[in-house]
């Protein structure tokens, strides 16, 4: 057989749906079997004090549900993660155009934008102690800035990427400076932007250990230092490692889905003068997706209003669901919340002026 001919291992070759999920089934059996292989029988490969069989890890994550109150610290970490990205997005996208557009700004401040990225985020944990505290105010800022210092040189990148063509059209209509950042570089750089931001989605989850080891106040990265860490459990480690890769899988999901959402110019599928090259095409799935997202988005708006209706004047018994599983960063999902809620009025509002 002609190993260059074959799908399986042609250079650079594309797959079908089918066979991307075929392939990534049979990807993690495999991982698994050798898991199991490695970790099985009397004397095993991989000792138990070193990586535990997958029945003892799987066993771990009911024992975090019913023991170290798994779901309020999954949430403590999520209005982390959600806090960091919220602030690190309304900083870095203004001050990214500040400096991109302005000649004057950017000469000032290349230099230290290039440099600021090889700060050790791990060593800036005591300053932001000292500049906030060692709460939840403290974590956040210190995850913000920890993707701001990424995210700010890639809007200044996009902005540079701006096709010179769209500037000469509108300058030759007579835009005026303000129209042009709002008409060209604005939807171009976010348009792009989103795929980074994306991207960046781990960054968070890789210091959000760093943020929460500080004044233990729960969150997924405490519970994998406290429970997992300094007893020995590695099972427990695996399991919360699990959850968290669950985690970002699934919010890099939303992100693609409002990336199509708010962009679907990205992804209609439109032919080139090469007729074997195709722009992104919606999948079955991402249909799926979709549908499933504008179910469950209004669902969560129905919950949360009723959560918020408890806060205020309580009726589900002595406790606050959101208080108690966001705690500090509660203000994270408010605005999360909020967003959406204008967005969907927004859309509804379109949707009947149009049948109008």
């Amino acid at each position: 057989m002609n190993i260059s001919s074959s799908w399986l291992f042609r250079l650079r070759g594309s797959l079908s749906n089918q066979q991307s999920w075929i392939l990534n089934i049979l990807g993690l059996g495999f991982l698994l079997v050798i898991w199991i292989v490695l970790t099985s029988g009397d004397a095993p490969f991989l000792p138990k004090s070193i990586f535990p069989h997958p029945a003892r890890v799987f066993s771990a994550f009911g024992e975090l549900y019913s023991n170290n109150e798994l779901v309020m610290n999954l949430c403590k970490s999520l209005g982390l993660n959600l806090g960091g990205y919220i602030k690190a997005i309304m900083y870095a996208i203004p001050v990214g155009f500040a400096i991109g557009l302005v000649p004057m700004l950017r000469g000032a401040f290349q230099k230290l934008v290039d440099a600021i990225r090889f700060l050790p985020l791990t060593a800036l944990t005591g300053l932001f102690i000292i500049w906030y505290g060692i709460y939840v105010n403290a974590k956040i800022n210190f995850l913000a800035f920890g993707i701001f210092i990424y995210l700010l040189p890639i809007v200044i990148q996009r902005i540079d990427e701006v096709d010179d063509v769209y500037l000469k059209t509108v300058h030759t209509l007579g835009a005026s400076y303000l129209q042009t950042i709002t008409t060209v570089y604005f939807p171009a750089v976010i348009s792009r932007l989103s795929d980074d931001i994306r991207i960046l989605t781990a960054i968070s989850w890789t210091y959000i250990i760093v943020a929460e080891t500080s004044a233990d106040q729960g969150g997924i990265g405490s519970l994998i230092y406290r429970t997992g860490q300094r007893l020995g459990r590695i099972d427990i480690t695996i399991a919360c490692l699990m959850i968290i890769l669950v985690i970002g899988v699934l919010q890099d999901k939303i992100f693609a889905y409002l990336d199509r959402k708010f962009f679907p110019f990205k992804y209609q599928a439109k032919e080139s003068y090469d007729s074997k090259i195709k722009l992104k095409t919606l999948s079955i799935f991402d249909a799926v997706w979709d549908f499933t997202i504008g179910m469950l988005t209004w669902i969560f708006i129905a919950i949360y209003l009723l959560f918020i209706v408890n806060e205020i004047s309580p009726f589900i018994g002595d406790v606050k669901p959101l208080t108690y599983l966001f705690g500090d960063a509660l203000w994270t999902i408010h605005f999360i919340f909020a967003l959406i809620l204008l967005y969907q009025l927004h859309s509804l509002y379109k949707k009947i002026f149009a049948v109008s």
